[in-house]
């Protein structure tokens, strides 16, 4: 290719409300054009490198037995009630009306469509198990589109559906997918970190992100580096410490003795204290020792939370434990409604209030609450002996220097990009969309499924913001959008120009991928925009490279350059570039 012939251009500046470096410089680059919030266009460059990620992804799920088909974007909406996900993924659904007044989704996933297909043509043990996968198109209505690429409307995603008799083999899939994911990034030169994470509004019972950490990622990872335990902080668990008057166990047979341990309830005066700190510090306690209570609206219904006060409330945990779809912050008139008094409340004595507990309420006796009136609150509250809860469970943020769960180790965070996600759906999907196989007994079950799922232009963005530096992108060999940058020096010199083109006819011959920065430019244009495209390998030639018959050689991650005989430069450099792709798991060029 030409650069003269490029569509596209290289800008000097960002536009205005690009945010992230990936955003910035693929903006700067050519590779995309923003159309609207979270909707883009991919340029020649940029649809080279999605090309041949997308590449990348297909050999490999191909070679662990992976099917490719196609389903349609468009989706009955009658299928996502069937499986009730319309409720799940709620206002992310793009919706749409046809002329005869039926409703359609655009699909922001395809488990419905796949699980509907199964149904039809999965009768038997025999057809299973079963790996479908497609890459194609997504929407999702998201509310603050950012980041470029990483946070969009439309994407292109691959998408992959297990189908298994039972929990072994789903478990055998999940791991062979998990595989095939690290495989994936490690051609793409891409560190990506495996973590437990939310499954969402997907579902299941269990899922695994993998992420690249980049001090601009969106997400927080929380990890263990003596374990190797690592979970996004949605997911996040902590071994919560105990205080010092705990009460080690409550079973039967020692619940006298810990009812020895609780004091009387008693009324004090707090005033002007409203907040955990303030409390705690009028009353010289910790804020491990008291009750914090915090409201929300889940689905319209008032839920009242009780979490110990040295803790916060994870809100993803949460919305998991009371099983809605959408959950806020209640407001100040829905509190006064209920009859709370905020800044005072506690569970006990409440009354016609779903109450939500953190499991941390029972790591300790005697804590300070609220008397659920002005001014007051009270010591030596218990539970269960002064209130009983609708629900209890985890529902705490995990912290850095917060104790590890497995080892008890102390937790770090990192921040992070999401690269990939991988479901354990189980049957709730088949047994919904009555997708179920006779066993070898002639018994019907519902077909076990897993999911899993990457975003394509999320990846190459993620890839941009993991490989770069000041002056541009630095493209792995593997995805770069042509492998070679030849770049002559001034044209108008009667040696260069001839020589520039026979170097460029002659890489081409050997297979080699080459932009051919043709423009009558000055010398530091040029090198700018090798640097800011980030194609590995420049060649450059000049009136002083030629006095000695040698053309100079810069691998676009290094700095240092080397002259090599013009002679034979095109087999040389094909040599080269197959050595290296080899040593990535690349036997040979991808486009």
């Amino acid at each position: 290719m030409r650069f003269s012939k490029l569509f596209g251009k290289t800008l000097r500046q960002a536009p205005a409300g690009a945010e992230s470096i990936s955003h910035r410089l693929l903006l700067r680059s050519g590779m995309i054009a923003q159309i609207a919030a979270g909707i883009y266009s991919y340029l020649p460059l940029g649809w080279r490198v999605l090309r041949k990620i997308e590449s990348i992804i297909r050999e490999e799920i191909d070679k662990a037995g992976g099917q490719e088909l196609m389903l349609p974007v468009l989706q009955p909406f009658e299928l996502w009630q069937q499986s009730g996900r319309d409720v799940s993924f709620g206002q992310s659904l793009f919706t749409l009306t046809d002329r005869k007044e039926h409703k359609l989704v655009l699909g922001p996933t395809h488990e419905e469509v796949i699980t509907e297909l199964a149904h039809r043509y999965v009768q038997s043990y025999r057809d299973l198990p079963l790996l479908l996968y497609q890459i194609q198109t997504k929407f999702r209505d998201e509310p603050r589109p950012r980041g470029g690429l990483l946070r969009v409307r439309e994407f292109i995603m691959k998408d992959l559906y297990s189908f298994d008799v039972d929990e072994a083999g789903l478990d055998e899939s999940y791991e062979k997918m998990s595989q095939t994911y690290k495989n994936i990034y490690a051609r793409l030169g891409l560190p990506a970190l495996i973590v437990e994470a939310d499954s969402g509004a997907i579902g299941g019972k269990e899922s695994h992100e993998f992420m690249v950490i980049t001090e601009t990622g969106e997400d927080e990872v929380i990890y263990c580096s003596n374990c190797g335990y690592a979970a996004n902080a949605e997911k996040a668990q902590s071994a919560k410490a105990r205080i010092e008057d705990v009460i080690a166990s409550r079973s039967p047979e020692q619940s006298e003795g810990a009812a020895k341990q609780f004091l009387p309830l008693e009324e004090i005066a707090t005033p002007r204290c409203k907040t955990i700190e303030e409390v705690a510090s009028f009353l010289g306690v910790s804020t491990n020792q008291t009750f914090k209570a915090v409201f929300y609206s889940a689905d319209g219904e008032f839920v009242f939370v009780v979490i110990r006060g040295d803790l916060e409330v994870n809100e993803t945990k949460l919305r998991n434990t009371l099983k809605c779809s959408e959950l806020r912050l209640a407001t100040e008139g829905e509190v006064s409604e209920a009859g709370i008094v905020a800044g005072f409340a506690s569970p006990i004595g409440i009354k016609d209030v779903k109450i939500v507990a953190d499991d941390s309420i029972t790591l300790g006796a005697n804590f300070i609450a609220g008397a659920n009136k002005a001014g007051y609150h009270f010591k030596n509250a218990n539970y269960p002996r002064d209130f009983q809860v609708d629900l209890i469970g985890d529902i705490a943020l995990a912290h850095p220097g917060d104790n590890c769960p497995k080892c008890g180790s102390m937790l770090s965070s990192a921040r992070g990009i999401e690269v990939g996600h991988i479901f354990k759906l189980g049957t709730f999907i088949s047994e919904k969309m009555e997708a179920f196989f006779l066993d070898q007994e002639g018994v019907s079950k519902p077909i076990v499924m897993g999911s899993d799922g990457i975003g394509l232009g999320r990846l190459l963005a993620a890839i941009v913001e993991q490989s770069h530096d000041d002056k541009g992108i630095i493209w792995p060999l593997s995805i770069a959008p042509y492998q070679v940058y030849l770049c002559p020096l001034y044209l108008d010199n009667t040696e260069v120009a001839p020589l520039a083109e026979n170097v460029y006819q002659e890489l081409g011959k050997t297979g080699v991928e080459v932009l051919f920065d043709d423009r009558d430019e000055s010398p530091g244009i040029k090198f700018n925009d090798a640097d800011l495209l980030g194609i590995p390998l420049r060649l450059t030639l000049s009136p002083r490279t030629l006095k000695s018959q040698s053309i100079e050689v810069k691998w676009r991650a290094k700095k240092e350059t080397q002259l090599w005989p013009l002679e034979n430069v095109a087999a040389e450099v094909n040599r080269l570039l197959r050595k290296k792709l080899a040593s990535q798991g690349c036997a040979q060029f991808l486009m």
